[in-house]
């Protein structure tokens, strides 16, 4: 790699892109702050490879989606935040629809593909994940699995299932419904998952009562348990992951999603970050490292311990049209929140 100092910094001169012309309009010792919603640790890292290579400084806030999503609302064209980082893309919708993001550069969108950001420009994704259903081994056989996630509102699945609904993961799997299926069948959808599922505060704990037979599944993002597993597996050894696929609302992929503000007062510096994630350096993060999500950059490779994306058959939705608000209006109504 060739280096040079721009503006009294070290920076990294990527040709072909942008980046040099981004980074020339940087504000010497400036520094950028993200609301992040992602995980602490992957952003960390992020942020850790994004300051050795350019020299920005990143302030870092971390938070939930909603509530991050929330108060961006409220400090609007006052808000301190430069970037935004989301576990799930309601949150991000909600921001967006708020009009409160900057168009992200081309250069930049040019590195994911396009069903993995939004078709307006104005944020893209970062990483993903996978819905999955979870199940214990003892308990359950593979020929017992769903169909589909709809049929687990059945009333044979009654007391047989789990799942966190107030988290904004769960919430975004629901957000896929909505889209995919309207409004009536998600209702109803809810209806039944009132009646028959166990509900948890978050997914980690729904992986551990699944492990230890106290419910005989869930569903949850598939790097639960690939994280468990790569660790000690005390949380995950008895279960395993069952994949809806066949373009099923319970083979959804969610996407994390990344945006400047439009009240941002340090724009290069945050476009030059966004587009550092997407890139080379961001998305290997994801290859080597313990999220374990979905890398979705352009020719970006997983972690070989991931089910490749492809071999998921998700169903293919543009993320910008899932609809936080309405979820949890519908979730309330069926008395889930």
């Amino acid at each position: 790699m060739k280096y040079k100092t721009i503006v009294g910094a070290t920076l990294l001169c990527l040709l072909g892109t942008s980046w040099t012309a981004v980074l020339a309009q940087a504000t010497p010792g400036g520094a950028i702050t993200v609301y992040n919603a992602q995980h602490a640790s992957l952003t960390k890292s992020w942020v850790e490879g994004f300051e050795r290579e350019t020299g920005i400084k990143v302030i870092v806030r971390n938070g939930g989606d909603t509530e991050l999503g929330n108060q961006l609302i409220q400090e609007g064209a006052n808000t301190p935040a430069d970037v935004f980082l989301t576990e799930n893309s309601p949150a991000m919708t909600l921001v967006e629809s708020a009009g409160l993001l900057a168009p992200l550069n081309p250069a930049t969108l040019a590195q994911v593909p396009t069903h993995l950001r939004s078709g307006t420009g104005q944020w893209t994704g970062i990483a993903a994940r996978s819905t999955v259903f979870i199940y214990n081994k003892i308990k359950m056989k593979p020929a017992q699995m769903p169909k589909s996630l709809l049929d687990l509102a059945d009333p044979a699945w009654k007391g047989r299932w789990a799942a966190a609904p107030a988290g904004a993961d769960f919430q975004a799997i629901v957000s896929a419904l909505l889209e995919m299926k309207g409004e009536a069948v998600t209702l109803n959808w809810l209806k039944g998952m009132k009646e028959n599922a166990k509900t948890y505060k978050g997914n980690g704990v729904v992986l551990k009562a699944v492990n230890t037979g106290e419910v005989e599944s869930g569903v949850i993002y598939h790097y639960y348990r690939i994280s468990d597993q790569a660790k000690t597996g005390e949380n995950s050894n008895s279960t395993s992951m069952y994949y809806f696929r066949n373009e099923d609302p319970g083979a959804f992929v969610s996407i994390s999603g990344g945006a400047v503000l439009a009240a941002s007062k340090h724009k290069p510096e945050a476009q030059a970050f966004i587009q550092w994630i997407t890139g080379k350096g961001g998305q290997e993060i994801l290859r080597t490292g313990s999220s374990y999500e979905y890398a979705v950059g352009v020719g970006a490779e997983s972690s070989p311990r991931l089910v490749p994306m492809a071999d998921l058959h998700a169903p293919k939705l543009e993320p910008s049209k899932l609809n936080g608000k309405k979820v949890a209006d519908l979730m309330t109504q069926a008395g889930l929140l």
